[in-house]
């Protein structure tokens, strides 16, 4: 279990220099031991609110393979041209880059999963990445013996991305486009595609996904945490619970995209310019988010829009001035969406994301 150093109760100040147009970003922190245990709030759950974790890092071993009862595994693939939102064909993608003609969909139903059950669920963006650390903690969770510490039975559904990264690319506009696109394509084609696919069906005659917001999540790193926050914020009708890893809340929607007009700074107005988060009507959403003190471009000025340690803090402190249910990491000594920060801390957010779930 990771050793959480130190919750941090009010962000302490940026500590910066300006040199050359430069800014040098640091957050400064103060250790305190915790005897590897994780920080919980009075009530001996999973705390909200801002963390420190590192410099020293394990594997947490509720992401380990325990030998506990496995899930069924399902694996198809959608063609990118039968597709009514991402056909592979958008006037902004740079003809250079590369798109996929077909998307791998990946699916892991829990062993605890009983049939004919609507199954809250996780749609994870870059799938199948780090799908097999959230299988282990499914596996073992699931039937944990502390209540405080159980996670739902809920399906994983990891959903590749379109091809190539940046502006230009496909990834780029399912992922770092300021609109609802990107929800509504889960929701309208991956969703139906996975409730009918003839394998599932047949193993789980019954099976069904819940229409239930609380019970529906979105978890990315890089630009695939930017698309999880982007899918609640733009549809909190359709997804609540929210996981993003060193998020790409910084400008890079592509220019020629038509939100641009709306959004002209991409997912960093969520935090500064337009000030989204502070500036609109609170949403109902649940929301994690991480940075890692080494993250991408991390002495860049503000002037770059591009600084993720900058953009990341700035959207935990806006969370957390509109008064949102969140949870805020910030992972020393690691660089942009390393593993071992997931190998670390990957089991306590999902509890904490799940933390008061009740089926509809």
């Amino acid at each position: 279990m990771i050793s959480i150093t130190r919750r941090i109760d009010h962000f302490l100040s940026r500590s910066h220099t300006i040199c050359t147009a430069t800014l040098v970003a640091t957050l400064l922190v103060a250790a305190t031991p915790t005897n590897g245990q994780s920080l919980e709030n009075a009530s001996g759950k999973i705390g909200s609110g801002d963390f420190v974790v590192g410099p020293e890092y394990s594997i947490d071993p509720d992401l380990t393979d325990r030998g506990n009862p496995k899930g069924k595994s399902f694996e198809f693939k959608m063609r990118l041209a039968d597709s009514k939102i991402f056909r592979g064909d958008d006037l902004t993608l740079d003809p250079k880059k590369k798109v996929r003609t077909h998307r791998r969909i990946f699916v892991y139903v829990p062993a605890e999963y009983r049939d004919g059950t609507p199954a809250p669920f996780v749609v994870m963006h870059d799938g199948p990445n780090r799908m097999d650390l959230v299988r282990n903690a499914l596996d073992n969770l699931t039937i944990a013996d502390d209540p405080a510490r159980r996670l739902p039975a809920f399906v994983v559904i990891a959903v590749e991305n379109g091809g190539d990264d940046s502006y230009g690319s496909q990834r780029g506009l399912e992922y770092d486009t300021m609109s609802d696109r990107l929800a509504r394509f889960i929701h309208e084609e991956v969703l139906p595609a996975i409730a009918n696919h003839a394998d599932i069906k047949k193993t789980f005659p019954k099976f069904a996904l819940t229409q239930d917001p609380w019970g529906r999540a979105a978890m990315g790193c890089s630009s695939g945490g930017a698309a999880a926050l982007t899918m609640g914020w733009f549809r909190p009708d359709l997804f609540r619970r929210l996981i993003t890893y060193s998020g790409t809340f910084v400008d890079q929607q592509d220019h020629d995209a038509p939100e641009e007009a709306d959004y002209p700074l991409g997912a960093w107005e969520y935090h500064s310019g337009m000030k989204l988060i502070e500036n609109s009507e609170k949403k109902p959403l649940r929301i994690f988010t991480h940075v890692a003190e080494n993250d991408l471009r991390h002495q860049d000025s503000e002037e770059t829009y591009h600084n993720w340690v900058m953009a990341n803090r700035r959207t935990a402190a806006a969370l957390k001035a509109k008064g949102y249910d969140y949870r805020f990491v910030f992972s020393r000594a690691s660089k942009h969406c390393e593993r071992k920060v997931f190998e670390a801390t990957l089991a306590d957010t999902l509890v904490w994301m799940w933390q008061d779930y009740e089926p509809k």
